[in-house]
């Protein structure tokens, strides 16, 4: 990074009238075309700006890292002194941007702000490119540096509540983050592989994001702790998505997480998105109970609406494991397929599996008799076998899983309960059925495909198959949409009201 270049102040004589913001650590002056930001001579538990010596490098600090986001917005370090000082005062001199072409004012005001989204999601991508890795930014980025941070900010939300019970919805919170982060620890590992870790802004809130004809200008990155900025680049941008939920732009802020992910290249789940933008609201909502301790208004509101963010992401960032069941004819295989599409989830199929591993085509018949061929209880157990360690490595990376098999065995039913366990992830089972007669007719009419049960295999299997009570039992006769509705409210009973995380904006050619 450019080191910070010492510049002049003007003549006191020649400044107009000035406006004048405090912070809790800075005093911070609009003067004319200028800001010019004083820091106090506090000594608090996160910083030491008590001396000098200590202010001027934070000023130094603070524009040299700035200058990669607003480069000609931190003009350098300046400096004044006052009558009786010893040694001259340093202070950060800034270029001053239009109040109203500030991002959380125009989306207050309705604008259209995808196109400044867009060219803010690509800025933030490039410095992501562009920051320096090492290992000590990727060892903030991995599983266990994100659950201290979300045990350290449950804690002290739960100091702030004192003897008050704690905010609605902190239990389940709890629960939700643990279990995604316990079953999740193959997933940060890859982005830390993949050098997803980056050096990066670390406070990027609507407030601080200019929309300028020539550009954005993203200002005021967090500068007094190192690692709170070494971040997964997701994080970094579900803070800004967060924000914009936050000033009720909920459309905005996927299409923002949705650029960002274009231009970074980023394969991340969508579970992993809603994991970032819950732990971003989570601690927006932390501030907010502070705030609210010294008496600001509607602080305590917002922290309210800001857990309630939280948890509604949280909810959808569940990993779930579900099990499609039924037996042949009864329409498992095309609800598992609607199913899966509607989520947005991966689908596998063990009739095309157990062709994988025979090493034939999946729309190639294996058609025999019951227990015989490809289908002797041996083959059958390789194929669950192999389902389920498909499905594990998926949920270990935050991917949600649609198992599309007839599960007529009482031990892989188990053996499914078991790696859902293993894994931290919602197993929903759901057994489709359907009149014998219905069935009867979809065997002796349907086309050739990966599944060769014909209605003799289907009656010796109906004859054998035990109860399956944990199921969520799903009639298939009537229309798909139907059946789709009944499993969609047993999978995400919380689907209500979740926010999206992803919708993919029009990308400029090249």
């Amino acid at each position: 990074m450019e080191p910070a270049r010492t510049v002049g102040l003007p003549e006191a004589g020649a400044l107009p009238r000035a406006e004048v913001c405090e912070t809790h650590t800075a005093l911070v002056f609009f003067v004319g075309n200028r800001v010019y930001k004083l820091k106090k001579p506090v000594s608090l538990a996160f910083l030491d700006y008590s001396t000098v010596e200590a202010r001027r490098a934070a000023c130094e600090r603070e524009v040299a890292l700035n200058r990669r986001f607003a480069p000609d917005v931190y003009l350098g370090v300046g400096e004044f002194r006052g009558p009786d000082a010893e040694l001259p005062e340093p202070l950060v001199v800034m270029r001053r941007m239009p109040a109203e072409r500030r991002l959380s004012r125009l989306v207050k005001e309705g604008a259209s702000v995808d196109d400044a989204l867009r060219t803010v999601a690509r800025l933030l991508a490039t410095r992501h490119a562009d920051a320096p890795r090492s290992p000590a930014v990727d060892e903030e980025g991995t599983r266990d540096a994100l659950s201290s941070r979300w045990e350290a900010s449950f804690a002290q939300v739960r100091a702030l509540a004192g003897e008050s019970p704690a905010p609605d919805g902190m239990a389940e919170i709890e629960r939700m983050v643990r279990s995604y982060l316990a079953g999740r620890k193959q997933l940060f590992d890859s982005r830390i592989g993949q050098g997803r870790m980056v050096d990066g802004h670390g406070d990027l809130l609507a407030d601080d994001v200019f929309c300028l004809d020539d550009g954005p200008r993203v200002l005021d990155c967090l500068e007094f702790d190192d690692r709170l900025r070494y971040v997964d680049g997701l994080d970094d941008a579900a803070f800004l998505a967060m924000d914009l939920e936050r000033l009720g732009a909920p459309e905005a802020a996927a299409f923002f997480l949705a650029a960002y992910s274009e231009y970074s290249g980023d394969p991340a789940p969508p579970s992993l998105r809603h994991h970032y933008v819950a732990y971003r609201a989570f601690v927006r909502a932390k501030v907010a109970l502070i705030q609210a301790r010294q008496g600001a208004d509607d602080a305590q509101g917002a922290a309210r609406r800001l857990i309630t963010t939280a948890l509604r992401h949280l909810r959808a960032c569940t990993v779930g494991l579900t099990l499609v069941g039924g037996l042949p004819g009864s329409g498992k295989s095309t609800l598992s397929g609607a199913l899966a599409d509607r989520l947005g989830v991966t689908l596998l199929s063990s009739d095309r599996l157990r062709k994988e591993l025979a090493g034939i085509p999946a729309e190639q018949s294996a058609a025999a008799g019951y227990h015989e061929g490809l289908y002797t209880p041996e083959r059958t157990n390789e194929t669950y076998a192999a389902l389920l360690d498909r499905a594990a490595r998926l949920l270990s990376m935050g991917e949600s899983v649609v198992l599309d098999a007839t599960w007529s065995d009482a031990a892989q039913r188990e053996a499914a309960v078991r790696m859902a366990r293993r894994t931290h992830s919602d197993l929903v089972a759901l057994h489709c059925q359907v009149p014998d007669d219905v069935s009867a007719a979809r065997l002796t009419t349907r086309a050739p495909g990966a599944s060769d049960a014909d209605l003799e295999v289907a009656t010796a299997m109906a004859a054998t198959e035990p109860p399956w009570p944990q199921a969520v039992v799903i009639d298939t006769g009537g229309p798909l949409e139907t059946a789709v509705a009944q499993a969609l409210a047993a999978v995400r009973p919380h689907a209500t009201g979740h926010a999206p995380v992803f919708r993919r904006p029009y990308m400029e050619p090249g």
